[in-house]
This record gives structure tokens, sequence and C-alpha cells, in this order.
């Protein structure tokens, strides 16, 4: 079953604004709902509407109203108080101003507290490129992953971004989450019925595993490069906390449900400094050159960082985005 692009945003403005959500707030949710669902990232689009939707209604962490605030300023660096309002929309805000610090000073960095999920953490890599910024971003998460040759979780799976612009639209995006599959991920493949394509994680009798949900039941999630994606995980907890003054993964692990998560949000003006044709130039040649080595036999040719988001977003403009019927009428009947 696929919906068109424009039918599902409406859609999804219609529930908003159903729920409180004044017609301006309203609309940018629906939007990057609906353009997590254009670029293929299923687990953080239509499957979470409903889901938010309760959330709000039943105000469990979320305040549909709360918008973020600047609580400190020094230099380029700012600290926001997200007042645990939606996190789509607190990230968006604050990504928003280190852009605009950028704008001013060549470079701006925001810590943002008390703020909750963001749903696609890519989504605000490719704001800032979109504006022809460089942005960096990452959001810490409650316990999920066990260090390296643990049985305990005691580290997030702390999603991390880089965005950086190309004058054709296709910018390069890392979305990456620091277990090798996102919790998000892991549901998509389970729903379906799917075996991950790489061991994902553990199961409950230690070993490692191709199944989604034998991993998720287990709650072992393998991080990526063992002991290394462990460290950046924790580094970038670190960070975040401190450049916000919010809290930590051990912190949010210390409530039932997450909430209340920190992110942080960097934007540099490479174009002012640089130029637009170092950027284009730069850029193009390392992905022409990225994927001019030769590949194992049956194999295509190396894609870069967010290309084939892009393809799939061409694919799903043209033919429609593919919804599960489930989803989909759980919406339709909000």
């Amino acid at each position: 079953m696929r919906i068109p692009y424009d039918t599902m945003l409406a859609e999804f403005r219609r529930v908003f604004s159903k729920i409180g959500f004044t017609p301006e707030r309203g609309k940018l949710l629906a939007k990057l709902f609906a353009e997590n669902m254009r670029d293929g990232v299923y687990s953080h689009g239509l499957m979470r509407v409903p889901s938010f939707t309760r959330s709000v209604l039943n105000k469990s962490g979320i305040d549909p109203g709360a918008e973020p605030e600047r609580v400190g300023t020094i230099g380029i660096l700012e600290q926001w108080d997200g007042k645990l309002g939606p996190g789509m929309l607190n990230a968006h805000a604050c990504m928003n101003r280190a852009i605009e610090l950028a704008k001013e000073h060549g470079m701006g960095c925001v810590g943002l507290r008390n703020t909750n999920h963001w749903m696609r953490a890519g989504a605000y890599g490719i704001q800032a490129a979109e504006a022809g910024y460089i942005g960096i971003c990452w959001t810490n998460t409650t316990q999920l992953i066990p260090p390296y040759g643990s049985t305990e979780k005691k580290v997030g799976n702390n999603p991390l971004v880089v965005g950086i612009p190309r004058p054709n639209g296709q910018h390069v995006l890392l979305d990456m989450a620091l277990s090798q599959f996102s919790n998000g991920k892991l549901d998509v493949y389970r729903e379906s019925g799917r075996s991950l394509p790489v061991p994902g994680g553990y199961d409950s009798d230690g070993n490692l595993s191709y199944d989604p949900g034998d991993i998720q039941d287990a709650g072992r999630p393998l991080p990526i490069g063992h002991w290394k994606g462990t460290g950046l995980a924790m580094v970038l907890d670190l960070v975040g906390a401190l450049l916000s003054g919010g809290r930590t993964t051990y912190q949010i692990a210390c409530d039932p449900t997450e909430f209340g998560v920190t992110q942080t949000y960097i934007a540099f003006d490479i174009k002012s400094i640089s130029g637009e044709n170092r950027l284009r130039d730069l850029v193009d040649e390392t992905v022409a050159d990225f994927q001019d080595g030769s590949t194992i036999e049956g194999e295509d040719k190396a894609t870069y960082p967010g290309e084939r988001m892009y393809r799939t977003r061409t694919e799903n403009l043209r033919d429609g985005i593919p919804v599960d019927p489930v989803y989909w009428n759980q919406v339709l009947e909000i």
C-alpha cells in the first residue's frame, strides 16, 4: 500500500491540529514526520505517530505547548531548556539557532536540556545542509547498550549526525546510532519478520544473533566497533551534558521512562570562509574518488552517506510512500 506524500502530510497536519497543536507548530511536526517517511526512515515516521499522539494526550512526559528557552550564553555557545516540549520541535528550533549563531560568528553551538525524543536524527543534519551549513548534532538516551564485555546496559544508544551541504542538494548525511542497528530499525525488521543482514546483538544465551526479536528480548544490542562504540557513546553523553547543563544517561535511566534527554547542535558557515566553489569541488571530488574503487563481484559501487536516502526519496515521491495499513488506519481514526 502506497500513500502520496501530500496526502500523508495533510493527514498528519489534521491529527496534530486535532490534539491541540497550533497551526504553525502542527504544520512543522507533520512536515518532519512526513519527510521521515518520504526519505525511507520508516522507523521514525508513520509508526510513531499513534504513540506520539497518545503521549501528548496522556501528558506522559511531553508538554505540547512548551517552547525552548535560552537560559545561558557565552560567546558562540548557548544553553537552552526544552521544558519537556515535543522533541522534534525543540530540535528544529535549536538547530536553527545554531545556524543563526554561525551566520553571525562563523560557528554556533547550542546545548539543549530537558527535551524529548527527536525521532529521526538526520532531519536536523539535513536542516543545516539545506541552509548551506555543516551541521553536527547528537543526543543521549536512557541506558540501552551494554559496554563491550558486559551484559548490563550502561550507555545510551546516542545517535550522531553530520550533514555536509552540496549545491546540487544531494548532501552528505551521516546519521548513525551507536549500536549496529538502532532500536527503531530493529522494530522495522521485527515487524516485517525479516532477519538482519549482519549480526546486530546477542540473544539470551549470549550468542551473536541475526534475529531482531531475540536481540530486543535479551536487551543486548551490539555496539558499533565493540569497545569503540561504547567509548564514543560515553564521551558524547558527557560532552552534551556539560555543554547544556542537562542530564547524563545514567541520570535519565533513574526514571522508569525516557524523557528529559540532552542534545547538542553545532553549525559551521563553511562557505563564508572557504567559498562555495571550494565546498562544491572538494566534496564532489571526494565522493567521486570514494566511488571509483573496485568492488567485490556482485556488489554495487560504494554509496556515500545519504545517497541511498535520496534514491528512496525520488522513488517515494514518484510512486507514493509505502505504509503499513495497520498504522495508517490508526492515524485515520484519530
